[in-house]
């Protein structure tokens, strides 16, 4: 026997959890996050499935003799923009999930 319940009541548990995991991932593809560097010089928008929308660049910090301080901004941002995403899928999937990690999800 299963502690703590039975078979049925384990299943019920196992595919509410699987559709509200699908509505938690759903939300997270469609909602969009702003991610800014060097003071709001470079701003990038990305999807929670880390796809990049767009990528805006203040005029003033674009410099022909200091291309690699542009290029730090830009990946500042991205990184920025890819920590947003993930702390927001680990807490939606700790939410979910009690804080069990499930390898594969999210």
């Amino acid at each position: 026997m299963f502690p703590g319940g039975n078979m049925k009541q384990l299943m019920k548990k196992a595919q509410k959890m699987q559709k509200d995991l699908q509505k938690a991932q759903e939300e997270m593809e469609n909602k969009v996050y702003s991610a800014t560097s060097g003071g709001g010089m470079v701003r990038v928008e990305m999807n929670g499935k880390y796809e990049v929308k767009s990528v805006k660049i203040d005029p003033e910090v674009i410099d022909p003799d200091d291309v690699e301080m542009l290029e730090d901004l830009i990946l500042a941002a991205l990184k920025d923009g890819f920590e947003q995403v993930a702390k927001d899928s680990e807490s939606s999937m700790a939410d979910i999930t009690g804080g069990m990690k499930i390898p594969g999800l999210f």
